[in-house]
């Protein structure tokens, strides 16, 4: 992993300093007061190369600009009704935080549908998160804990993932494309929880894809992941579908959504971000007429690499399809009966 070094970081800035002002306005608004933190961001993301981290901002600030995401937290989706429904198809939500003090995101990848509104009210959403992360949670960790924190944990369960999953691809790889160009290096790592054996199988011919800089940051769990995210993080900040053992948990919880199921619109983080998002749009002035439907955001095009993986996923998929015993798989359990096997290996 390339090491950056404080002559790497005095480089950066001299090229940061020349930029125009409406872009210097943007970039205050994206380090949050850490500027060379954010700096360090993407030189890590661009394994050190000064000039391609300087691009990569660049084009990160003038794609902020572009499409107003300093303002998308005053961008509700409306109506609620809408809302409500990316909610319950787009499982992503925050259960606590680590004992050295960062966010845990937790996200139902195979139980998240994304059938119930436009991509662009999905793309919002996401980006909302990651806005509302970046600029009241994260400054928040970092008064509570008393040290700066600027990245968070993700807890990926994989319950319900099978082969239809084929249709949210395209979704996925703007979603992780939007991450990988305009978020970096914000999550330290990636924990895979209740994978079935469709998604160890993908892991397995994906992986060696990967940078390397993206491999470790990746660690594919037993079950439901409990015993190892404890050396981490309290019970209290565990996912509800890290609480129980067994297969199937995230499912049942879906359909019981008590024990703190932190995707439901009730629970407590969606409720601040709600409630923030609204109040953020009455006091934006003058105040224009808030309308109905998503706030449109520009989609990146995956690069060569990302659409080699997306695929070898669909390769995989296939394969996978025409084998006995998984042509009609369903929540990752063989029609022959035989329990699924987990994915252990990272």
């Amino acid at each position: 992993m390339v090491i950056i070094t404080q002559d790497m970081i005095k480089q950066f800035q001299s090229l940061i300093e020349a930029i125009d002002e409406p872009i210097k306005i943007t970039y205050e608004n994206l380090h949050q007061g850490y500027p060379t933190e954010t700096m360090i961001r993407f030189l890590k993301a661009r394994d050190g190369n000064i000039s391609k981290a300087h691009k990569m901002l660049l084009d990160c600030l003038n794609w902020r600009i572009e499409n107003q995401i300093d303002k998308i937290l005053s961008k509700p989706i409306l109506p609620v009704e809408l809302y409500r429904s990316v909610r319950e198809s787009q499982l992503i939500g925050m259960s606590g935080y680590t004992k050295d003090g960062r966010p845990v995101i937790a996200v139902g990848v195979g139980l998240s549908t994304y059938d119930k509104a436009s991509i662009h009210s999905y793309v919002q959403s996401h980006i909302q998160i990651n806005e509302y992360r970046d600029r009241i949670i994260l400054p928040s960790a970092t008064k509570n804990f008393d040290r700066h924190i600027s990245t968070c944990v993700k807890v990926l369960d994989m319950t319900g993932l099978k082969l239809s999953h084929l249709n949210q691809i395209k979704l996925l790889t703007v979603i992780s494309s939007i991450d990988d160009l305009n978020y970096p290096e914000k999550t330290d790592t990636y924990y895979i929880v209740n994978a079935p054996y469709v998604f160890s199988a993908c892991w397995k011919v994906v992986k060696p894809l990967l940078q390397e800089r993206t491999r470790k940051k990746v660690q594919v769990l037993s079950g439901c992941g409990k015993d190892e995210l404890l050396k981490i993080m309290d019970y209290e900040s565990l996912p509800h579908f890290c609480r129980r053992q067994g297969s199937g948990s995230s499912r049942n919880a879906r359909l019981n959504p008590g024990d703190d199921c932190c995707f439901s619109l009730d629970h407590g983080f969606h409720q601040q971000l709600y409630d923030y998002i609204n109040h953020q749009a009455a006091g934006m002035k003058p105040r224009a007429p808030l309308k109905q439907g998503s706030f449109h955001v520009g989609f990146p095009e995956p690069d060569l690499m990302d659409r080699k993986i997306v695929q070898t996923i669909e390769t995989e998929f296939h394969k996978i399809e025409n084998q006995n015993g998984f042509a009609h798989e369903q929540d990752g359990v063989k029609t022959n009966g035989d329990e699924h096997q987990k994915g252990t290996d990272a």
